[in-house]
């Protein structure tokens, strides 16, 4: 044998087949986001460069619209209703379901996007989603983002709408949730809260999250290309988010918290093509050590973000809803 070190596989080029194991509208899904030379469309997309003003924003009307375009058939359904409205000094918009009973809980919404996009029309179409799906008053904080506010504006716009909500709510009657990048910050704002003497919530939702900016886990390469919906890490928007602060900063990376001092009850979500699975899968290692009680449920061939409506999507919003309805009036 070499003295060389083996640092790794190496693998032969070869196309990874969408799975015969999933539905019929889940490979559908799959094929879609794929071109006619097998890479991912968004392969193609590039962020503008960090100064580049005019270049953002053409991306995030660009991203916003597509983003309004995919929640489209799902908003097409809801029957709630969307106001904007001030929470604790934040822009943020309440959705309340056709069927609301009393006042008495609350949803807290914090959007995904890289910790670029998902700001304005996405933020708001996704809390008439999450009302809806979880028939509870849905509160989204539309937080401030980079280029132009970057790390510690969206923790602190987050901090501020949960801070605004304990004072209308009691903690076991509030649940918060939060996919990709909103569930980095979903994350970060439970650490964040306990570490300034706030009472946490009754349950954290945490649907594919980006818990690890500094992108150390397995799938960042294993999934590399094969997540069709995120085919390549965003180091690039992490260090834009981050601003020059260490990326490991359990702020910036939940992941790498100390959740034995206090966390709320967990529900985990990933896919097994999702670049973030690794994020995932770690985080539940690290709240059962912790000895918080923590769900992980991963879905089989499904890239970040779902498959936008196949059967996998309604288990997996029905898994949702159960636990929050689980979670009600739970003390944390």
């Amino acid at each position: 044998m070499s003295d060389e070190a083996i640092e790794g596989v190496r693998l032969d080029a070869r196309v990874v087949p969408f799975p015969g194991s999933i539905s019929p509208q889940a490979r559908a899904h799959l094929a879609s986001l794929v071109g006619p030379d097998g890479l991912p469309f968004s392969i193609h997309q590039e962020s503008p460069a960090a100064d580049d003003a005019e270049g953002w924003a053409v991306a995030k009307e660009t991203v916003s619209g597509m983003i309004a375009y995919m929640l489209a058939p799902v908003v097409a359904k809801c029957r709630s209703e969307v106001e904007t409205i001030d929470l604790g000094g934040t822009v943020s918009y309440l959705a309340t379901p056709a069927d609301a009973g009393a006042d008495d809980r609350a949803y807290l919404d914090i959007h995904g996007g890289g910790l670029v996009h998902g700001a304005g029309e996405p933020c708001r179409l996704g809390a008439r989603v999450q009302a809806d799906r979880l028939n509870v008053r849905c509160y989204a904080v539309d937080y401030r983002m980079p280029p132009e506010q970057p790390y510690p504006a969206s923790l602190d716009d987050c901090l501020a709408a949960y801070r605004a909500l304990l004072e209308r709510y009691a903690p076991e009657n509030i649940v918060v949730g939060g996919g990709s990048a909103g569930g980095n910050l979903a994350a970060a704002l439970m650490l964040r809260a306990r570490d300034e003497g706030l009472p946490l919530p009754a349950a954290l939702v945490l649907i594919t999250p980006e818990l690890d900016l500094t992108e150390s886990g397995d799938t960042f390469e294993t999934n590399r290309m094969v997540d069709v919906m995120l085919p390549r890490p965003l180091m690039g928007t992490n260090l834009l988010y981050a601003a020059g602060h260490d990326l490991a900063h359990p702020y910036l990376s939940p992941l790498f918290g100390d959740f034995s001092k206090g966390f709320p009850p967990t529900f985990l979500q990933a896919g097994t093509r999702d670049l973030f699975l690794s994020n995932t899968v770690r985080m539940h290692r690290a709240l059962r050590k912790a000895g918080i009680p923590v769900e992980l449920h991963i879905f089989e061939g499904m890239p970040h973000g779902g498959f936008m409506g196949a059967p996998e999507d309604d288990d997996l919003n029905a898994e949702v809803r159960r636990f929050v309805d689980e979670s009600w009036g739970r003390k944390s």
